[in-house]
C-alpha cells in the first residue's frame, strides 16, 4: 500500500493512504491520525490499512478524494530520528577525493553514518530555501526505509523483517561548509540543512520482485531544471545493505519506531547512468579539466528525483523542489 500525508491537522499532518496510481485518497483517523501514530502501532494497523486500501481500488471506500501532492507534506513530517549512511562507494570516494579528505580506514568494513536534521522536513513540493548561494546547495538522490522499533543488538540477519516502509530522498548538501565541518571530526550540523521525501511511502510488498529485503533493484531519476543528472540503480554497487545499516545503527542502542535511514547518493560504476549529486559531477570535471564548471544549486533552480514503474507511472511520486531566498 501506499501512504502519504496531508499537511494538515498539526506538525505531523494527517495520515491519507493512496491508490496505487497516486490519484485518489483517503483520510484514515479512525485507524490511525498520523504516520508517527501508524508507526508505532504497526502490527495492529497494518491489515486495517491494508483493508481501506483495498477498497480504495476498487472504489468501495466513502469519503475519497483527489491527491494534490502540492498539498502534501512529507509522509513523516518530522521523525524521531533519522539517520544517513554512505554505501555506494563510487560516490564516496569522488567526494571525498573533491575537497581533499583522505578515506577511512575502516570505510570497508563499518558503514559511514550521520544523524541529520528530523526535527522538519520540506514537503516534497515546498521550496528549499537558502540563505547564501556561496554555500555551495547540492542535491543526493537517495532511497531511505522507515522501521518499526529496532531492539538494541540486532544483527543484521534479522535487521531487514523491521523495514516497514520505503521513501525516495532528497538529502541537501552545504558543500562549501563540509571542506570546513568535517574535518573538525565531530561530523555534520550546518552543512546538513534539512531533507525532502517523496509524497508516498510504500510497503516492500509494492516494489514486487525488485525489492529483496536488502536492496532494492531500479533506477532512481533525477533533474535540474527539467535536464535529466542521473539513472542509477539503487541495488547496484550497494557495499552496505539496508539491513547491514539497521544492525550498525542498532549495535548500542535501540531504534524507535519510525526511524528513517537512507544509504546515501546512488552511484554507480557505470558512467552511462549519471550523476545522483553535483559534487560527483563536478569531481569528474576537476580530474577531466582540472577544475569544475557546473555551478552549485541557486535560487529558482528546481530539483526533482523520481522513480518509474514498467509502465512508466511514477511509483512514489516525485520530489519536486524549487530553491528560495531564505
Amino acid at each position: 500500500m501506499k501512504l502519504a500525508s496531508l499537511n494538515q491537522g498539526g506538525r505531523d499532518g494527517a495520515l491519507i493512504v493512496v491508490s496505487r496510481d497516486l490519484s485518489r485518497g483517503v483520510k484514515v483517523a479512525h485507524i490511525a491520525g498520523t504516520m508517527q501514530e501508524a508507526i508505532e502501532r504497526w502490527a495492529q494497523v497494518e491489515p486495517l490499512l491494508k483493508s481501506v486500501a483495498a477498497q480504495l481500488e476498487l472504489g468501495t471506500v466513502d469519503g475519497s478524494f483527489t491527491v494534490d501532492p502540492a498539498l502534501l507534506a512529507s509522509p513523516f513530517p518530522r521523525a524521531f530520528q533519522f539517520l544517513d549512511g554512505s554505501v555506494y562507494l563510487h560516490h564516496m570516494e569522488k567526494a571525498r577525493k573533491a575537497r581533499g579528505a583522505e578515506m577511512p580506514p575502516n570505510y570497508k568494513t563499518e558503514p559511514l553514518m550521520y544523524q541529520g536534521l528530523s526535527d522538519r522536513f520540506i514537503g516534497p513540493r515546498e521550496p528549499m530555501l537558502i540563505t547564501d548561494e556561496t554555500l555551495g546547495l547540492d542535491y543526493e538522490a537517495e532511497l531511505a526505509v522507515v522501521v518499526d522499533d529496532v531492539p538494541m543488538g540486532t544483527p543484521a540477519s534479522e535487521a531487514g523483517r523491521h523495514i516497514k516502509m520505503l521513501m525516495l530522498l532528497n538529502d541537501y548538501t552545504l558543500r562549501t561548509l563540509t571542506r570546513t565541518e568535517l574535518p573538525k571530526g565531530f561530523g555534520f550540523m550546518q552543512a546538513k540543512p534539512t531533507s525532502a521525501f517523496s509524497p508516498v511511502a510504500l510497503t516492500p510488498d509494492e516494489l514486487g520482485q525488485f525489492w529483496d529485503g536488502e536492496k532494492l533493484d531500479m533506477p532512481i531519476l533525477s533533474f535540474i531544471n527539467g535536464s535529466p543528472m542521473g539513472c542509477a540503480n539503487t541495488g547496484r554497487d550497494m557495499f552496505f545493505t539496508y539491513p547491514t545499516l539497521i544492525a550498525h545503527a542498532a549495535r548500542t542502542r535501540s531504534l524507535s519506531a519510525g526511524t528513517i535511514i537512507g544509504a546515501g547518493a546512488v552511484s554507480n560504476l557505470d558512467s552511462q547512468t549519471g550523476y545522483a549529486c553535483l559534487a560527483e559531477k563536478r569531481a569528474d570535471e576537476e580530474l577531466r579539466d582540472g577544475k569544475a564548471t557546473t555551478p552549485w544549486l541557486k535560487v529558482g533552480d528546481r530539483i526533482r528525483i523520481d522513480m518509474l514503474d514498467a509502465q512508466g507511472a511514477s511509483l512514489f511520486g516525485a520530489i519536486d523542489n524549487a530553491v528560495a531566498k531564505g
